[in-house]
């Protein structure tokens, strides 16, 4: 983005923001559960597909909108010897509005990231026709939830799909054999072809050509919204429908975007060399110090003015240092280290030990360790006790501890008692902990020979926008998410390889929010206007 569209970005967002705003997991809270559903009896029941079909009204800004919804799942069959052999039960939730003509409907596949999170979050949290309810920057109390309806759900704009990665949700790799070690080592390789970059795009391609003949939507127009890794899975993703399946998208949401890890301040210290990570990290780190009022510079209101600053003082001064490297002189360090402790709110003498390179999670245990405090890192607004006040890392999310709990336990009470589906079925929030679950993030890039070891898909949205000009994308990020830093975001839509005339297809939109955007209610309300507003002008009616 250039200067100025990033500064009436900027200067939009202060609209929406007050000083009062006291304003994600995508990485999800982990199920802590052994798995213990891949038995023969569950792969032959999920080797089937199941729905069930409930009606329903939603409230949206005003207006009312009766709604059929399908819970349900379907069979991604194998490949060439394969081709006729269930391999995966994936589980979905679609929302059709009532009395729309569907081949003039758009229509949106939406998932969460992790990787291996299923979508329970964009689910209940942002665009389904029900909310959990949680509190805006601190701990969310237990049990009773609280599930309203949902004024901003996107079923006012487009028929929704939410899709569980497989794994996750109610879907499972089915693995075939005669035996238990038949099967275990058909799981194996199931697992290794599915959970990674390549195979996971491959088999949301294929749920999406199926669930497009399935429901007769292959008119519709078609708009793919992800959030975190999500984000990576659409880049990837887009491509592959397109050029593979010859399915050209209208739009791509990036919601809380990584394109390419090699930009993220978690764990850059592993990637030394690589000095990227904290220049774009930079804004965010001054957004959250601001926030806990550790900026006496910047007071109230002067926001926009402080990232303004942040960001020229990252791709000035701060890039110039990091650059210099083992040259940079003794004096020039300390006043570098000085100025960013403007930003920062960090000490002097611990920017200087750092060598001048704060990763994300130093970040979050240092910024309040006054009081004994930790950072969130999804939405870093959140704050909780340190779990050890003595480490150099945050050791846990304090947003996450404070939202998780919620969310799944609402969507659990709630697919079973008004969407009528799941008897006698775990529902799983995440992959982790699951039979052979290792992501690979090993990725073959459009033109490459082979596949690189560190993840950057930017060249398959590139290739993606490049094979279908008329494609849009838009960005749309928090400003206090420490996981996929906004300029981060923004760095990796300036420098995708796409001629300089595409560049008017990518939007940008920043919000007073974290990681999981819509956590936050007025970023919510200004998320879902965004957002509808995109569709609205690219789902080519009348065009």
């Amino acid at each position: 983005m250039h200067a100025n569209r990033l500064a009436a970005a900027l200067a939009a967002l202060l609209l929406c923001s007050a000083p009062a705003f006291a304003a994600p997991p995508d990485s999800p809270a982990p199920s802590g559960q052994a798995d213990t559903d891949q038995s023969a009896s569950l792969a032959r029941k999920l080797s089937t597909p199941l729905s069930v079909t409930t009606h329903d009204t939603v409230t949206v800004e005003g207006k009312s909108i009766s709604y059929e919804a399908v819970a349900g799942t379907l069979v991604i069959d194998g490949t060439g010897s394969k081709e006729s052999t269930p391999e995966i039960a994936m589980g979905y939730f679609a929302y059709f509005k009532q009395g729309a003509d569907p081949s003039k409907r758009p229509i949106t596949f939406i998932y969460n990231g992790g990787p291996g999170s299923s979508t329970v979050w964009l689910h209940m949290g942002a665009w389904g026709p029900k909310r959990v309810v949680t509190r805006d920057d601190t701990h969310t109390p237990a049990a009773p939830y609280q599930l309203v309806n949902n004024d901003y759900s996107l079923l006012d704009a487009s028929d929704l799909v939410f899709i569980d990665m497989p794994g996750t949700g109610f879907g499972r790799l089915l693995p075939q054999g005669k035996d238990d070690a038949a099967r275990a080592q058909d799981h194996k390789r199931l697992a290794k072809q599915t959970w990674g970059v390549d195979g996971d795009a491959q088999a949301f391609s294929h749920f999406i050509t199926q669930f497009l003949s399935k429901y007769n939507r292959w008119n519709s127009p078609k708009y793919l919204f992800g959030e975190s890794y999500g984000t990576t899975r659409s880049a990837v993703l887009a491509n592959v429908l397109q050029e593979q399946d010859n399915v050209d998208l209208n739009g791509v949401i990036l919601l809380s975007q990584i394109l390419n890890f090699g930009t993220s301040v978690d764990g850059a210290e592993a990637d030394p060399g690589n000095d990227l990570p904290y220049m774009v990290g930079l804004p965010t780190y001054a957004a959250t110090a601001w926030y806990h009022h550790k900026l006496p510079k910047y007071g109230a209101g002067q926001l926009g003015k402080l990232l303004n600053d942040a960001i020229a003082f990252a791709k000035g001064e701060y890039h110039d240092a990091l650059y210099a490297g083992a040259t940079l002189g003794p004096q020039q360090k300390r006043e570098v280290a000085g100025k960013l402790h403007d930003f920062t709110g960090l000490p002097v003498a611990y920017l200087l030990q750092a060598n001048l390179r704060v990763t994300g999670g130093m970040f979050a245990k240092e910024l309040q360790t006054d009081s004994d405090t930790t950072t969130g890192r999804l939405d870093s607004r959140f704050s909780g006790p340190a779990m050890d006040p003595l480490g150099k890392e945050a050791d846990y999310d304090p947003q996450s501890a404070a939202i998780s709990s919620a969310y799944v336990s609402a969507f659990n009470n709630y697919v079973r008692n008004d969407l009528k589906f799941g008897e006698g079925m775990q529902y799983r929030p995440s992959a982790y902990g699951a039979e052979d679950f290792d992501w690979d993030f090993k990725h073959k890039a459009p033109g490459a020979g082979f596949a690189w070891p560190s993840v950057n898909v930017m060249g398959d949205l590139a290739a993606a926008m490049k094979y279908n000009p008329n494609l849009k994308v838009m960005m749309a990020g928090g400003l206090y998410d420490l996981a996929t830093t906004f300029y981060a975001a923004t760095y990796e839509l300036e420098h995708l390889p796409i001629p300089a005339s595409l560049q008017k297809n990518i939007s940008y939109a920043f919000y007073p929010s974290g990681h999981m955007v819509y956590a936050h209610l007025p970023s919510l309300q200004k998320l879902h206007d965004d957002v509808a507003r995109f569709i609205d002008s690219t789902h080519n009616q009348g065009k």
